[in-house]
């Protein structure tokens, strides 16, 4: 199991007065992550539970909780997009913000949510060998974006690699499982 803490692309995102944190392990097959937010939620903009959750696009458009998985030395790549609604996405990307489309694989993922005045946690438990096989070895970036009451956006991360906030850079999968 590998714990994690999350650092926000800019300074100024550091006003939210919030952390994000978590851990993530992979054994027979699955993987399990779990985030952390705690702090002033208040000022959080947390999107409501869905009735019934669905594959959605376009989530990091609001508050959304994100992990990539790449395999060492191959230029494709997963993106999980985790919504506090319950909604998601899995993308198949064949390089560098090249070739996204849906990962066919799965039908529906879901998680758990758990929501408290100062904390909110997002668990999930998927079985990899849908798409990866168990004996790959994987590189791991986590990821969150967080949106304020106000409309702000602020993008949280293990690292940042680049001048801008981007996710994508494989130099920023640094967790190995």
């Amino acid at each position: 199991m590998t714990n994690f803490q999350l650092y926000p692309f800019s300074t100024d995102d550091r006003l939210l007065a919030i952390e994000i944190s978590g851990k993530i392990d992979r054994h027979d097959g699955l993987l399990a992550i779990e985030y952390q937010l705690s702090g002033d939620l208040t000022q959080v903009e947390i999107p409501a539970p869905a009735e019934f959750p669905t594959r959605t696009s376009h989530l990091w458009e609001a508050t959304c909780f994100e992990f990539f998985l790449g395999i060492p030395g191959d230029r494709n790549y997963w993106e999980f997009n985790l919504s506090p609604s319950g909604d998601w996405n899995i993308f198949h990307l064949d390089d560098y913000r090249q070739g996204l489309r849906n990962e066919l694989a799965f039908t529906s993922l879901p998680f758990t949510i758990k929501q408290q005045p100062n904390s909110f946690s997002l668990c999930l438990e998927l079985d990899l060998t849908k798409m990866i096989l168990e004996a790959v070895d994987l590189e791991v970036s986590v990821t969150a974006v967080i949106k304020s009451l106000q409309g702000e956006m602020s993008y949280w991360a293990l690292t940042h690699c680049g001048t801008e906030a981007d996710f994508h850079r494989r130099a920023s999968f640094i967790i190995r499982i």
